[in-house]
């Protein structure tokens, strides 16, 4: 893996140098900085003349900052006669404006996959992407991991027990797809919750679409943001007689008062992941950190290697 090159962003160095582990293979050298004004400096410290380079970058707050960083670098990598860079993003900002679903309103998601691709990306590898669809705003290959293998674990031996009766439960119609998976695996029921959001980051429960009584709940979803979603749809969960609830969410966005309102929910245990970086120590004792760093780390080697990325989540 001579001709492999690991370069970091500053957005989640921490997962950065657990990949660089997993694969033995040292990060690259890189001056990131900002000038007084605010504007992006980079500098490929060592030759990347040849290479397959792979960039970590996760789009999270302040994520403009983080995504016109990405940019830059990337730019600098291409100047630098890189053979190939493969974009790594574990978080992808901008994910849920996807789609027109009013007039005058952009489709920032492919916006945002136009300009890194501009900038020089020959490859980029996500995970749990908010919106399938989004891999086709692409014109260069998408590869599309899961975090799933590490929360069906994390499930199966912290909440699955011999004597408990385990429901999945979708937060919403577009999580069904998602939670019908996790069900497969585990070998239970699905709960469906029947929710509408009159503005953006407000949601409103509905009704629940499935037996959640005297059952332990655990709620799957891609990303937790103001946790309004999530901590409502607790609330109605235990409000229908749960024993425990429980939530899985991949992304860790966590904005406004989002750590408040999970404080004060019924959630017994949030479990997220390390895609996006967590100020430490962690900010309540109900949340979980699961590192998706092996997972990432194997995608890496196996495109680098021309290996199927499959039979990771197989």
């Amino acid at each position: 893996m001579s001709q492999l090159k690991l370069i970091s962003g500053t957005a989640n160095r921490a997962l950065a140098e657990e990949i660089s582990r997993y694969l033995g293979v040292g990060l690259a050298e890189a001056q990131i900085s900002r000038f007084s004004d605010g504007e992006i400096y980079v500098q490929i410290d060592e030759s990347v003349r040849g290479a397959d380079v792979f960039l970590i970058q996760s789009l999270s707050s302040p994520v403009n900052d983080n995504i016109m960083e990405l940019l830059v670098t990337l730019d600098a990598l291409k100047r630098s006669s890189a053979s190939s860079i493969t974009v790594v993003v574990p978080y992808y900002a901008y994910a849920r404006q996807d789609r027109k679903v009013l007039p005058r309103v952009p489709i920032s998601a492919k916006l945002l996959a136009d300009l890194i691709t501009t900038a020089g990306a020959d490859r980029i590898m996500s995970m749990d992407l908010h919106a399938g669809q989004i891999q086709g705003f692409f014109d260069i290959p998408v590869d599309h991991l899961y975090a799933a293998p590490i929360m069906l674990k994390y499930i199966r031996e912290n909440m699955a027990s011999k004597d408990s009766d385990l429901v999945i439960v979708s937060p919403d119609a577009g999580g069904v797809e998602r939670a019908r998976y996790y069900a497969k695996k585990l070998g239970c029921s699905i709960a469906i919750i029947d929710k509408r959001r009159p503005k953006p980051n407000v949601s409103e429960i509905m009704h629940i679409i499935g037996d959640v009584k005297d059952k332990v709940a655990v709620i799957v979803d891609d990303i937790v943001d103001t946790a309004g979603t999530l901590t409502n749809a607790a609330k109605a969960i235990h409000k229908e007689g749960a024993k425990e609830v429980y939530a899985c969410c991949t992304h860790p966005v966590l904005s406004g008062n989002a750590i408040e309102k999970i404080n004060n929910s019924p959630l017994k245990e949030l479990a997220v992941t390390n895609t996006i970086t967590f100020e430490k120590p962690i900010p309540t004792d109900k949340i979980k950190v699961l590192s998706v760093g092996e997972i990432i780390g194997e995608a890496i080697r196996r495109v680098y290697h021309k290996e199927s990325l499959s039979a990771i989540f197989d």
